[in-house]
Parts: structure tokens; C-alpha cells; sequence
């Protein structure tokens, strides 16, 4: 994390010395002769941190420090003062001032109170992240029984020490910002701040204006600076969900920022430099979008450094029954109903259903039941009417499954239903672990 700084020292040399040793850690600094162009600095942008020397022509330290609080709160100040002056330096703490050094101070001091602030800044941005967090905090523990699931565990264990970007693809409500979280909670970066947003509730402007941050005055009603996501980010990870939805504009701006690890905030001209990492994620063919213009390529490759597809509900049956009983202990308790379990036949139709809309579909359907369910066992008679007509299944002229295939496909879905343990896929199915075992292998 680098900090933006601002240094007010009427004596040259000091001055110098001081930009010079602070550069050299990484920051970014502005050294300025006096008060008065400090505080014209600070009319202007925003700092993270001003180091001021307290006895100063015109402005001093004291009124300076004033000034920062008053027009950026969220600014540090580190006061400069002689070593007769420790009078004035507890004046300044009082008022509101983050350290002091006295004169005549050596550099690694003034060093290592810089670092101690850039800390604090960073423990800042972590907790200002826990609350601006899009609702992935939520209490949701991650269900991978299925072996299609388990897949994309042993996946995300094979990045563990990685920090490449991401890309998830899989229709909406399959848990690509669960599988966000995870990676990122999987990763070196598990305790620095993760924040999500959804490209495809924004509009344009306002979608730069979130990820970017804007300087005071770059649009109507921007009175005053803001940090972006990507800034509070630092250290961190950024999900982007919804990717596809964002304009070219902006994906060049956030192709630089993945090149160059740098952006400008909307109206600033200075580059304000961030380690972030990126998972993304949509549930459109970013490929097609390529071919028709309206996703550029060379941020495709950018992203989709690891791809994570995520499968939709209906292809990991092996995940409803541990889901259900989930959501079902989540959503009593919110009612406060004493409903301890669900049907074998409201089981078998859910699952005989498509889930069009995946597991969040699946959540609605088990919060409901147990809002209308009167007995401590969820009966069919509390699951939503499309699910009990799902079970009239649409033929399609072009693709006729063989008696082979249908059999094949029937014992993969027991299969799955089971954990893949054979001899109980078998015994339901009501045929030796032979037959299963040549049913399986036709065709393959």
C-alpha cells in the first residue's frame, strides 16, 4: 500500500530530504514551501497523509492542521517542531494531530511513524470494506457434495498459492460470489479486504464513480473526493460480478489497471497506484461478445487467467439434499418454526425440477415451505405449484435419446445422488453392480 502525501516545510533542504526518503519507500509525495501552498493543495486534492512543519510563514502548522480537519477528516497529520516546543506538539495531538517528530529528527524516525500510519490507513480501508461489503458476508458455508462441485474445489485448492485473476462463468444463482469469497479466503490475501459489485445495476457514470473513486467537482453533485473500490480494495481482492455488463470505456480503464496497476479517479489527473487482484464473473459468452464487438479481447485474456465454470443445479443433483437441509435449518430458525426435516417425496420432486434459477432459486423454494409447512416435516404440499408440473418433459425433434443413453443418463443422476457409491446407486436402481457397471460403460 502506498500513501499519498503531502509535506509543508519552509526550510529547503529539510524538505528535500524528507520528499526524497519518502519516495524512496514508495509513496507518493508533494513537498511544498509554506502553509499557504499547502493549503491550496489540499483545497485541490486529497491526501492521505500531510507532514507539516509547525513554525512556518504565514500558515502555520497549527492552523494548517485546522484546515485538514476540517476539509478532510480522514487525512493524517504529522507534526514538525523544535525540541523547545514540545508545548506546541501536545497542543497539536490534542487537536486532533496522528504523531510528531522533533527537530532536529532522524529520517528512519519520521520512516518508520510514516509506516505506522500507512498501517492504520490499511486496518481503515479493511473495516471501510466489511461495510461496504455487497451482502457476501452472509453466514453461507460452501456445499460441495457432487463430484461436478468437487471439481471446482480441487480447482480453487490448485490456486491456493496463486494470485492470477479469476474468471467464473455459470448461470445466474449458481454461487459464483460464494466461490468468489472462497477463493479469495483460500489465498494469501485472506486477511486483507475483499469487496464485490455487481457491473449490471450501475449506470455508466456511476459505475466509474464506485470502482474509480472522483475527485471534487468532476461532476454535478461530486462536493467533495471519494475513494473507489478499487482503491479500498488495496492489498486485497475485488469481485466484479456482472462483467459483461460494463461499458468499453471502462474496461480499458480497467485493463490499465490490471497492466499497470494504476488508475486515475474520475476528474483526477494524478495516477493513484493499487495491488489488487481480480475475480470476475458473468453468465454471458464473453467469446460471442468478443466477436460482436462489445468485450475487448485483450481484457478477456487479462481476467481469464484461471476459468472456473460453475455448474447450474440441474447437473449436480448430489447438492440438493445437503442444500435443502441447509437452508432449512437457516430458515427455521428465522421463523422460529420447530421443522426438522423434509419428505422423502417432497425430496424426490425437488429432485425430479429443472432450478431455472439454481440454488438461489432452491433458498426461495425452502424459505417458503417453511413459512406455509404446519407440520415438523416440509410435505409437498408446501413446495410451489411449478415444481409439482415440472415433471412433463419436452421432447426435442433433433436430438432422440436411445434407450442407452436414457439408461445411462437415469444411473449417472443416482449416481450423483448418492455420492457415487456404487452399490447404493445399485440397490436403488434394483440391478447387480454388473449391470450398473455395463449400463455405465456403453457408449463411452
Amino acid at each position: 500500500m502506498t500513501l499519498k502525501i503531502l509535506v509543508a516545510e519552509d526550510e529547503a533542504i529539510t524538505l528535500k530530504h524528507i520528499v526524497y526518503t519518502l519516495q524512496k519507500e514508495g509513496h507518493t509525495v508533494t513537498g511544498v514551501g509554506d502553509g499557504a501552498a499547502a493549503a491550496a493543495r489540499i483545497d485541490a486534492e486529497e491526501f492521505d497523509l500531510v507532514i507539516t512543519d509547525i513554525k512556518m510563514p504565514g500558515l502555520d502548522g497549527l492552523s494548517l492542521l485546522a484546515l485538514v480537519k476540517e476539509k478532510a477528516p480522514g487525512t493524517d497529520v504529522v507534526i514538525i517542531t523544535g525540541f523547545g516546543s514540545i508545548e506546541s506538539a501536545v497542543e497539536a495531538m490534542k487537536r486532533g494531530a496522528a504523531e510528531y517528530v522533533t527537530k532536529p529528527f532522524n529520517l528512519d524516525e519520521l520512516v518508520l511513524k510514516v509506516n505506522r500510519l500507512k498501517e492504520k490507513k490499511r486496518l481503515e480501508n479493511e473495516n471501510r470494506a466489511l461495510r461496504v461489503n455487497l451482502g457476501l458476508d452472509k453466514e453461507y458455508p460452501f456445499i460441495a457434495k457432487s463430484r461436478m462441485m468437487k471439481r471446482v474445489v480441487e480447482v480453487i485448492g490448485s490456486i491456493v498459492n496463486s494470485d492470477c485473476n479469476v474468471l467464473l462463468t455459470g448461470e445466474s444463482g449458481v454461487g459464483k460470489g460464494l466461490v468468489a469469497k472462497l477463493i479469495h479466503h483460500s489465498s494469501a490475501r485472506k486477511d486483507r479486504p475483499f469487496l464485490a459489485l455487481n457491473c449490471a445495476i450501475f449506470t455508466e457514470e456511476l459505475l466509474a464513480s464506485e470502482l474509480f473513486g472522483h475527485e471534487k467537482g468532476a461532476f454535478t453533485g461530486a462536493v467533495g473526493s471519494k475513494k473507489g473500490l478499487i482503491e479500498i480494495a488495496d492489498t486485497g481482492t475485488l469481485f466484479l460480478d456482472e462483467i459483461a455488463e460494463m461499458s468499453p470505456s471502462l474496461q480499458a480503464k480497467l485493463l490499465k489497471v490490471i497492466e499497470d496497476r494504476e488508475f486515475l479517479r474520475v476528474g483526477g489527473t494524478r495516477p493513484v497506484r493499487v495491488d489488487v487482484r481480480l475475480i470476475a464473473a458473468t453468465n454471458q459468452n464473453l467469446a460471442n461478445l468478443i466477436r460482436e464487438g462489445k468485450f475487448r479481447e485483450d481484457l478477456y485474456y487479462r481476467l481469464n487467467v484461471m476459468d472456473i465454470y460453475i455448474p447450474p443445479l440441474r447437473e449436480r443433483k448430489g447438492d440438493i439434499t445437503p442444500l435443502c437441509e441447509h437452508f432449512l435449518v437457516k430458515y427455521a430458525k428465522k421463523e422460529h418454526k420447530r421443522i426438522s426435516d423434509i419428505s422423502r417425496e417432497a425430496l424426490e420432486m425437488l429432485h425430479s425440477y429443472g432450478f431455472p434459477g439454481n440454488v438461489r432459486e432452491l433458498e426461495n423454494i425452502i424459505e417458503r415451505a417453511v413459512i406455509l409447512e404446519k407440520t415438523a416435516v416440509i410435505q409437498p404440499e408446501s413446495l410451489p405449484q411449478s415444481i409439482k408440473l415440472f415433471d412433463v418433459e419436452t421432447i426435442d425433434p433433433n436430438r432422440i435419446k436411445t434407450i442407452d443413453e436414457l439408461n445411462r443418463e437415469y444411473a449417472e443422476k443416482i449416481l450423483d445422488f448418492v455420492d457415487h457409491n456404487r452399490s447404493k446407486a445399485a440397490d436403488l436402481l434394483g440391478i447387480s453392480r454388473t449391470s450398473l457397471w455395463r449400463i455405465l460403460k456403453k457408449q463411452e
